[in-house]
């Protein structure tokens, strides 16, 4: 039994990192533009078909597809900021409207994928040498591990970013208080379309890894990826990048935890039964805080 606690609690920390990645570019988004991205599972999807395009056509291992997806989807993100959100701050109600944007954008995605590559579930037969590491008492993937060392990386140059950078410490704020930054001049367009830019890039990286993390993916993995994210945010704070961060981690955890003590079928609601006991003991989240007014 110690065994396969110990094999739940690492698994977990690795998939709550990814799932940390997840809350943290939808945290990004809804605490800048209040903008619920629905087709976020599709665009994480998005990346590992990336990867898996770049593999089989060109060789090229994972690792080297997380630049190419980085940067790929950073510029798609900054167009489709341009091309979409601008049209929405016209509207009457600009939040309503951006829920029936995003969730067309979604089945959009979701469409072009099942075109392009089919229904069929597809992974990349890429392994690293050796195959696994012993760690403790059980045997982890090397794909896995390498996955978390990127994710902490990719974390900690995300925490460098918010933290010393004065675009992020104004991502931060117009979290906080959308309309205040604007009285001492910031760009709040161009702000914007930088967050945007930077949750597709998350997106696109975090795809990647998933690729590298799970044995499969398909055209309709989006959904599940999309209501795990939207799961975290809540847990962590709405808007809040760094609770969406230590919740991702949290929830992984508990997630792997609940399949060692717990039947397969109850093991998947977890999740939700966190998410309900969070919205009903503190609905700001864990980690939430109330927007300045």
């Amino acid at each position: 039994m110690s065994g396969l606690i110990f094999n739940g609690l690492v698994n977990g920390i690795i998939v709550g990192g990814l799932y940390a990645l997840l809350g943290l570019s939808l945290s990004l988004l809804y605490g800048v533009l209040r903008v619920v991205n629905f087709a976020h599972g599709e665009l994480v999807i998005g990346g590992s078909f990336v990867a898996y395009l770049l593999f089989n056509a060109l060789g090229l291992p994972p690792l080297l597809a997380l630049p190419v997806a980085a940067v790929g989807f950073f510029v798609v993100g900054w167009g489709a900021y341009y091309l979409l959100i601008p049209r929405l701050s016209r509207s009457d109600d600009p939040e309503s409207m951006s829920f029936l944007l995003m969730y067309g954008f979604s089945i959009a995605l979701a469409a072009a994928m099942l075109l392009l590559f089919g229904a069929d579930s597809r992974s990349i037969d890429y392994s690293f040498s050796p195959i696994s590491v012993p760690i403790g008492p059980v045997n982890v993937s090397t794909a896995r591990l390498v996955a978390l060392g990127v994710t902490v990386i990719v974390t900690l140059a995300m925490g460098w970013f918010l933290f010393r950078t004065l675009p992020g410490k104004a991502l931060r704020a117009a979290a906080m208080n959308r309309e205040a930054i604007q009285i001492v001049g910031v760009n709040i367009v161009r702000l914007s379309a930088l967050a945007f830019a930077l949750a597709f890039g998350l997106a696109g990286v975090t795809g990647v890894l998933i690729a590298l993390v799970f044995p499969a993916f398909s055209p309709f993995s989006g959904g599940e990826y999309s209501i795990i994210g939207f799961i975290v945010i809540v847990l962590g704070g709405l808007g809040n990048p760094i609770g969406a961060l230590i919740a991702g981690v949290f929830f992984g955890i508990a997630e792997q935890m609940a399949t060692v003590f717990l039947p397969q079928a109850l093991a998947q609601i977890v999740g939700f039964a966190l998410l309900v006991a969070t919205v009903l003991v503190r609905p700001t989240g864990l980690f939430g805080f109330r927007a300045l007014r």
